[in-house]
């Protein structure tokens, strides 16, 4: 596979703070990377240098197998940005807004229509493209955002927490346009703090922490890093404290958390913890009302590797 992205050794300081620490990461083509850090963690720093938007002090970053410069129009006209914060001309109806962007890259009039009608086919804005931006809704103006960086067809896509404060329905067609896209060809590095829609869309998953890779590989790769094997809760008709020191005594159980009479328990393994526990419940008239077992999620991985601690 071709390599979109290529960065090598990457370092960034701003006074006394390490941004990014001899940082590295490939992206190969057709592949929606999810780019994953707490907050301060570096990961707009990243998008920002890989940009050329911010200078870095040591390193090197290839895209499209080119050295990236704030010079680099061919390179950049091949890219597409959709960043958190909507920008957009409150004065420019949707259609014109798209067509303005899109007229940066695109001078063919009529090829430009083309594109113009594709994007605002993608983001399903057919019926509101006559409307101003401030007579949307935060889910229609997050849809003309992405049609407004993605019009020109670009072959690297960077988005940056598209579904910000948006309700369901928006969200599920924003993540339906960028599953279209990816499958049109464009490679897309996507950064959020919904860990759902990266087990969703992307293929190749980076977390990042204090400006390094702690860790990278697919969902099921991450999942398989980290101590969590398996999470099952009961819920206890009444609680049953000989049950639960039989719990705490089982190196199979890595913790317990009890709400009322409901427990959950996390084990260090996958193989054969729901069905010890059953037999176990049986064979001691533990009296439960429901119990069900759930594999670890990304957001498991994110916070065990990263720490629970807020960030500022």
């Amino acid at each position: 596979m071709n390599k979109v992205i290529e960065i090598k050794n990457l370092t960034k300081c701003s006074g006394d703070l390490i941004a990014l620490d001899d940082f590295s990461l490939d992206v190969y083509e057709g592949e929606i990377l999810g780019l994953l850090g707490p907050n301060g963690s570096g990961k707009s720093t990243t998008i920002n240098t890989i940009l050329s938007l911010l200078k870095y002090d040591s390193g090197s970053i290839k895209i499209f197998n080119k050295e990236m410069s704030p010079t680099a129009y061919d390179i950049k006209s091949k890219i597409g940005v959709v960043f958190q914060d909507v920008a957009v001309f409150d004065e420019l109806s949707v259609i014109e807004n798209i067509d303005y962007f899109c007229g940066l890259y695109i001078k063919d009039k009529k090829i430009r229509a083309n594109y113009v009608q594709d994007a605002i086919n993608l983001v399903s804005l057919n019926e509101f493209t006559k409307f101003k931006p401030k007579q949307l809704s935060g889910g229609l103006l997050r849809r003309l955002n992405i049609a407004c960086g993605i019009a020109h067809k670009p072959k690297l896509i960077f988005l940056d927490e598209p579904t910000v404060a948006v309700d369901p329905q928006s969200r599920n067609n924003i993540l339906e346009g960028i599953k279209r896209l990816n499958e049109l060809g464009a490679t897309i590095v996507y950064t959020t703090h919904y860990m759902e829609e990266v087990e969703q869309l992307c293929n190749q998953i980076i977390i990042i922490d204090k400006g390094r890779v702690i860790a990278s590989g697919t969902k099921d790769e991450l999942k398989n890093m980290i101590t969590l094997g398996e999470r099952i809760t009961i819920e206890l008709k009444s609680m049953n404290q000989t049950f639960i020191e039989q719990l705490k005594n089982s190196d199979r159980v890595m913790n317990i958390e009890i709400e009322n009479n409901t427990v959950h328990i996390s084990y260090n393994t996958k193989e054969d913890n729901l069905s010890k526990l059953i037999d176990y419940v049986r064979e001691n008239n533990v009296n439960y009302t429901s119990l069900f077992s759930e594999r670890p999620t990304l957001n498991d991985v994110f916070l065990e590797l990263t720490g629970k601690e807020l960030r500022d």
